[in-house]
């Protein structure tokens, strides 16, 4: 029974995600905001309250590894998620249309990574207030990182191609008043699905055996991650690359935050330093696909398809074989 509700909360995620995403499009097309700044904190934000109620009602529930491996996890695969759209759209070469100003939100995910690889290789139990000093340093670094970001000029970017009829009629006889609503209430429907995700995680993690590293950073964290996809799917298909890969990168950066979020309602000491030691090969992971990442978002124009889609195809083969060492490890 555990499995039909946990399918359930993933299917009504799904359905939440896609009239996120498409709100999220009238807000960037008739309002002041960009394209990439909705993505970046709006979409991002919204799409990521799941894994916020999913990590923190795993450590209400005194199983951090859920909690952390869920933070993780989702980062992998949200990265997987953009090298497969950018596969299966490969004629477009989405990477090509997209803003350079997103190698900043990439950067600041590296950043985040990198602090929290070294939180879990050192294991610094030192905390302040009860929240560990690693996890201050995060929030700390993720509050300058998006002051930067939100005070510097966008990129003027080229219009967008709409390759869908249906799209533009729904969005056009939406008002930017109906879609702010219309945000906040699938942006709730979403945080309730997340914590149902959580909880029959955690009941499957025991009734499987899997252990709580691996459905942390596998199963729950792809789940998850489902109104990232979905997301994507449809700013894509509404043509706009920008909100696409800011929603992505977005809530890769809000994902570390909820590393901190998480640590306040810890009562053990830092998080980072009594997790397991197999989210390290997340995190590693997670630091090779970013810099892929950012190397197909800076590099110049390329001819060849073969050239073009191999970052995208090393992405899909660092995440195959990431997930493989989580599970046997």
């Amino acid at each position: 029974m555990v499995f039909i509700y946990f399918i359930l909360a993933a299917a009504i995620t799904v359905y939440a995600a896609i009239k996120l995403s498409t709100y999220a499009d009238v807000i960037s097309e008739k309002s002041t905001m960009s394209g990439m700044l909705v993505g970046t904190v709006l979409l991002a934000g919204a799409t990521s309250l799941p894994e916020v109620t999913t990590s923190v009602s795993a450590v209400l529930i005194n199983n951090p590894d859920i909690a952390i491996g869920n933070m993780l996890g989702s980062n992998l695969f949200n990265i997987f998620i953009l090298a497969m759209f950018d596969l299966f759209y490969r004629q477009k070469r989405l990477f090509n249309d997209a803003s350079r100003d997103h190698l900043y939100t990439a950067s600041l995910g590296l950043m985040l990574t990198l602090v929290t690889m070294i939180a879990l290789i050192v294991r610094i139990d030192y905390t302040v207030l009860g929240i560990g000093i690693d996890a201050i340093l995060i929030a700390v670094l993720y509050a300058i990182g998006i002051y930067y970001i939100g005070k510097r000029p966008q990129e003027p970017t080229a219009e967008r191609e709409v390759e869908q009829e249906v799209g533009a009629s729904v969005t056009d006889t939406i008002s930017v008043k109906q879609a702010g609503v219309g945000f906040v209430i699938a942006a709730l429907v979403i945080m309730a699905a997340g914590t149902a995700l959580s909880i029959t995680g955690d009941q499957i993690a025991v009734v499987t055996g899997l252990g709580s590293s691996f459905v942390g950073s596998f199963l729950i964290a792809a789940s998850t991650s489902l109104p990232e996809a979905v997301a994507v799917f449809v700013a894509l298909k509404l043509g706009n690359v920008n909100l696409a890969f800011g929603s992505i990168l977005g809530s890769n950066i809000f994902n570390m935050l909820i590393i901190a979020m998480s640590d306040v309602f810890y009562q053990n000491g830092s998080i980072l330093a009594d997790v397991s030691a197999s989210h390290l090969v997340t995190a590693i992971g997670i630091t090779i696909l970013s810099i892929l990442v950012m190397y197909s978002v800076l590099r110049k124009e390329v001819t060849s398809k073969v050239r073009y889609a191999l970052p995208s195809i090393l992405v899909v083969f660092v995440y195959a074989v990431s997930s493989y060492l989580i599970f046997t490890g």
